[in-house]
C-alpha cells in the first residue's frame, strides 16, 4: 500500500512536471510566434516606406562638373555632380557609369574602373536619398601623358549614366585620356579631395 502511494506520487510528481514542460513550451512558442509577427509586422511597415522612394532617372537629374582637379605625374580629375531637378525625392546608389564621345557624339573605346581615384578615397555604395535640389558627387579621374599619340583617345564628350539608370547626360569633354582609361568613385553627398 506504501509502495503505491509512492509510485503514484511519483507517477503524479512527473505527470506535474511534463505538463508543466508542455504548458512552458507552448507559451514560449506562442510568444516567438508573437514576437516574430510583431517583427514582421514591423519589417512591412519600414518597407513600404523604404520603397516608395524612387531611383532618380536620367531626366530627373541635371549633370555639372565642380572642381577642377590637377596633379603631377599628367593627372587630371573632376568633380561630377548630379542635381535633382524632379520636383520630388529620389534616390540614387551606387557607382555612375562614365564613357567617352568624340565630336559626332559616337562612342569612343574606353575603360572605367570603380573605386579610389588619384584625388579622393571611394566612400562605398551608399543609398542617398536626394530632395529635389539636392546633389550627389562622384570624383572622375585620368592620366593624359600621351596627349596626341595612338595611345590616347581625344574625346569631346562625356557620357554619364547615372546608376540603375539606361539612359545618360552628356556634358562637354574636349580631354585627351590615355587608353581611354577612366576611374570614378561612387556618388556621395561630398566627397574630399586632394590635388
Amino acid at each position: 500500500m506504501i509502495e503505491h502511494e509512492n509510485s503514484h506520487r511519483t507517477t503524479t510528481a512527473r505527470t506535474g512536471r511534463r505538463t508543466g514542460r508542455v504548458l512552458l513550451g507552448a507559451a514560449a512558442a506562442g510568444g516567438l510566434t508573437l514576437a516574430l509577427a510583431g517583427a514582421g509586422t514591423a519589417q512591412a511597415a519600414v518597407q513600404p516606406a523604404a520603397a516608395s522612394t524612387p531611383t532618380c532617372a536620367a531626366s530627373a537629374l541635371k549633370a555639372t562638373f565642380g572642381e577642377r582637379l590637377a596633379g603631377g605625374m599628367n593627372h587630371q580629375g573632376v568633380v561630377l555632380r548630379l542635381r535633382n531637378l524632379s520636383g520630388t525625392t529620389c534616390a540614387l546608389r551606387g557607382f555612375p557609369g562614365v564613357g567617352l564621345e568624340n565630336a559626332a557624339h559616337t562612342a569612343l573605346p574606353s575603360h572605367t574602373t570603380w573605386g579610389d581615384t588619384w584625388y579622393a578615397q571611394d566612400p562605398g555604395k551608399k543609398t542617398l536619398t536626394l530632395k529635389d535640389g539636392q546633389s550627389a558627387e562622384a570624383v572622375l579621374a585620368w592620366t593624359h601623358a600621351n596627349t596626341g599619340t595612338s595611345e590616347a583617345v581625344h574625346a569631346s564628350s562625356l557620357r554619364i549614366t547615372p546608376p540603375a539608370s539606361t539612359t545618360y547626360k552628356t556634358l562637354a569633354f574636349p580631354e585627351w585620356v590615355d587608353h581611354g582609361d577612366l576611374t570614378v568613385t561612387a556618388l556621395a553627398r561630398h566627397i574630399d579631395v586632394s590635388g
